[in-house]
C-alpha cells in the first residue's frame, strides 16, 4: 500500500470514528447520561447556543475512542486526540449555524453537517500528514459521502430520535 493510500485511509477512519462515536454512544445510552455541552444556555437570539443533542458524553466519548483508535491504527495518540477535537469542534459549529437557521436539530443539510466536522480536523494534522489540497479535498469528498449515506440509513431506521424528538 502507498504512503497516500495509507495516510488517506487512516484520517479517513479517524474521522469517521470521531463523528459516528456519539451517534454510538446515543444509540446505545438513549437519554442515559444527557448533559448538554451547552449547559442549556440560549444565544440573543432565544435560540439555545448549540441544543440539546450535543452532550458532553458523546464529546468525551468522541475523543476516548478516536485517541484509542489512533493508537490501534499506529498512529500517535495526540493526532487522535486532534482529530476528535477538531471533528467536535466543527460538529459544535455546525450546529451553532443550524439554531441560527432555524434547522431542527435532527434535520440534516448536506455541507453544513459534513465539512466543519471533516475540514478542522483534517486542518489540525495537515503538517504532520504533509496533506496537500488535493489530499485535504479527497478525505472531505470521500467522508461527506459516506457520512450523508450513514446519516440516511439511521435515519430510515429512526436510530437517531429519541423520545423528545417524536412529541
Amino acid at each position: 500500500m502507498t504512503k497516500d493510500v495509507e495516510v488517506f485511509l487512516t484520517l479517513f477512519i479517524l474521522l469517521l470514528i470521531a463523528n459516528g462515536t456519539p451517534v454510538v454512544a446515543r444509540i446505545i445510552l438513549r437519554d442515559l447520561f444527557v448533559l448538554p455541552v451547552d449547559g442549556g444556555l440560549y444565544f440573543i437570539d432565544g435560540r439555545r447556543l448549540f441544543g440539546a443533542r450535543k452532550t458532553v458524553v458523546g464529546l468525551a466519548s468522541a475523543v476516548f475512542v478516536t485517541t484509542l483508535a489512533a493508537l490501534l491504527l499506529g498512529e500517535p495518540w495526540h493526532i487522535g486526540l486532534l482529530i476528535a477535537v477538531g471533528a467536535m469542534t466543527g460538529d459544535l459549529l455546525s450546529s451553532f449555524v443550524k439554531r441560527r437557521l432555524n434547522i431542527a436539530p435532527h434535520g440534516a443539510v448536506l455541507a453544513l453537517d459534513q465539512v466543519p466536522e471533516a475540514l478542522i480536523p483534517l486542518l489540525l494534522v495537515q503538517a504532520e500528514f504533509a496533506l496537500d489540497s488535493l489530499g485535504i479535498v479527497s478525505i472531505l469528498i470521500a467522508f461527506c459521502m459516506t457520512e450523508w449515506s450513514l446519516t440516511n440509513l439511521a435515519d430510515r431506521f429512526d436510530l437517531l430520535h429519541t423520545k423528545e424528538d417524536h412529541a
